[in-house]
């Protein structure tokens, strides 16, 4: 099957090379057809790079070789670039986040519905090794006990990047730039309800959008989750935390280092007292000696290009397609009350 790409920056560019990739690995096929963007700059960069650069929208959605696009433009223009990508036959895939709000993503999957084609969101960040890692750790109260609270931080000191993540209008801030991402790790990981949350907004930069966001999440399981998304920080912290009721595990980064630690004494009467600043505490004192027990993290890497793959056999009616209407939709109420939370300042006590 044919795929072209709508939008040629910085994912686009990505979606390109890894179909180039993909196409080398023999799986279900897909062969890149070529690119449209609106910039004449980013056409030239594309035939530069040995693609063919359609030189309109209708010229790409006229092509009847193609049977599918990835949408990769600033997030205001998706709704009308699925439209018209479905009346015209082609499966599609949009970047994150599918829209601006709620009700215009449920508009989109009417438009494919409708049009009887695969529809499917780029949440690739479900295939990330740390994600996939914490979720092994979570799945298999072996490692540290019952997880009874997570902390998931992406933390950079660049500021909004780019031009129209800046924009309201455009769909920038960071709620839905990366909150999408760690929101969709945490629905994929808590299989319960969602009990209350409270979020705050950073306007660090001045600018019309947040640069960050801090989500506090209660499951009705018990579970605990915090979601940080900063763009101000030069000293960011661990990548995820992850407390047990017997150890606690630390992947600090996306090169999967930190570990566990696991408990094998759960109550050490015999821990010696510190000094500590101007005092002394035995209650915050290290654990020693042979009570507690270093492990490794139980590492789990992902199907190499698994969201591609997954797309092509969707479209070939092989297998149903990873990323579904209703997880889609949820992450954008939970997004939606985050946003209520944030403006009014008030924890939100609803049932997501």
């Amino acid at each position: 099957m044919k795929i072209a790409v709508i939008g040629y920056g910085g994912m686009g560019t990505f979606h390109t090379e890894c179909l180039k990739q993909y196409a080398k690995t023999g799986s279900e096929p897909l062969t890149l057809a070529g690119i449209y963007d609106i910039d004449a700059s980013r056409e030239k960069a594309a035939e530069a790079n040995g693609l063919y650069a359609y030189r309109s929208a209708d010229e790409l959605l006229s092509d009847k070789s193609v049977g599918a696009v990835i949408i990769a433009t600033p997030n205001d223009v998706h709704a009308e670039y699925v439209k018209a990508a479905a009346e015209a036959g082609k499966h599609v895939v949009s970047e994150k986040p599918i829209g601006l709000s709620l009700r215009q993503a449920e508009e989109m999957y009417g438009y494919a519905e409708k049009a009887g084609i695969v529809f499917e969101v780029h949440q690739n960040r479900r295939w990330d090794d740390d994600f996939l890692t914490v979720k092994n750790i979570y799945d298999h109260a072996g490692y540290i006990g019952d997880v009874y609270r997570l902390e998931s931080r992406v933390m950079g000191g660049n500021g909004i990047p780019g031009d129209w993540r800046k924009k309201a209008a455009q769909g920038g801030g960071m709620m839905l730039d990366w909150g999408v991402h760690l929101i969709d790790q945490m629905l994929q990981m808590v299989k319960s309800s969602v009990s209350s949350l409270y979020c705050e907004y950073s306007y660090i930069y001045g600018e019309e959008v947040e640069d960050g966001c801090r989500l506090s999440v209660k499951f009705e399981n018990g579970v605990e989750y915090l979601v940080t998304v900063s763009t101000d920080c030069f000293r960011p912290l661990p990548r995820w935390q992850v407390y047990g009721t017997e150890g606690t595990a630390t992947v600090a980064g996306w090169d999967l280092s930190g570990g566990m630690t696991r408990a094998i004494v759960r109550h050490d009467d015999n821990i010696a007292g510190i000094r500590a600043g101007n005092g002394f505490t035995r209650t915050m004192a290290p654990r020693i000696g042979d009570t507690v027990e270093e492990k490794v993290l139980p590492v789990v890497h992902a199907e190499p290009f698994a969201f591609y793959k997954n797309f092509a056999a969707a479209c070939a009616g092989k297998e149903p397609a990873a990323i579904k209407k209703e997880e889609v939709l949820r992450v954008f109420r939970l997004m939606e009350a985050a946003a209520r939370s944030a403006k009014e300042n008030i924890v939100i006590k609803e049932k997501i």
